[in-house]
């Protein structure tokens, strides 16, 4: 039973539809009424970060002077990670990123585009219709919380500002090797 409940595990992992379903919320949540487009993947990866570690959302937050409690963190995400990223050199990174937003672009959901060295990334009407209804869905009611929050806490620094803050909270990052699971 116990290693069928791990292959379970390791399978949704892998799915690349729970990944794009977070990352729709994440952007809906940032983009607010006006459609604003994230500023750079390495700026959505930070982002993503704070949402798919909720332990380290929580850190975050403290590290900002920022209430805890509206990030709703259930006991058993304080010990459980069920999504691994990796040291790189702009810190916590999955290197699945750049599939998932070919994949959302395919799809008609997402915006992508080039101005100078930045990707701007923001959602089509479909993409947004999409959010929506994850939203909507009552077993994500807590990710879709966490993604607003995540967004208005952190969706208005740049993508350096992030990536220093992201440094400064946990500092474990930095030593860690480049390629090695991020463990926190």
């Amino acid at each position: 039973m116990a290693l069928e409940l791990v292959q379970a595990l390791a399978r949704t992992e892998l799915d690349d539809h729970l990944h794009m379903a977070r990352l729709l919320m994440l952007l809906n949540a940032h983009a607010g009424k006006t459609n604003k487009p994230v500023e750079g993947v390495t700026k959505l990866a930070k982002l993503d970060f704070l949402l798919r570690y909720p332990n380290c959302l929580e850190r975050a937050l403290v590290a900002k002077g920022k209430p805890t409690a509206p990030a709703c963190i259930q006991d058993f995400e304080r010990t459980t990670i069920e999504s691994k990223m990796v040291r790189f050199r702009y810190g916590p990174w999955d290197h699945r990123y750049r599939r998932w937003i070919a994949l959302l672009v395919g799809k008609g959901l997402l915006h992508a585009r080039v101005d100078g060295r930045t990707v701007k990334l923001w959602l089509t009407e479909v993409g947004h219709s999409a959010a929506h209804a994850l939203e909507d869905a009552p077993d994500l009611e807590y990710l879709s919380a966490r993604a607003g929050l995540v967004a208005r806490t952190f969706g208005t620094m740049s993508g350096t500002a992030l990536k220093n803050f992201v440094y400064a909270t946990f500092p474990e990052i930095i030593t860690m090797r480049w390629g090695d699971p991020i463990t926190i």
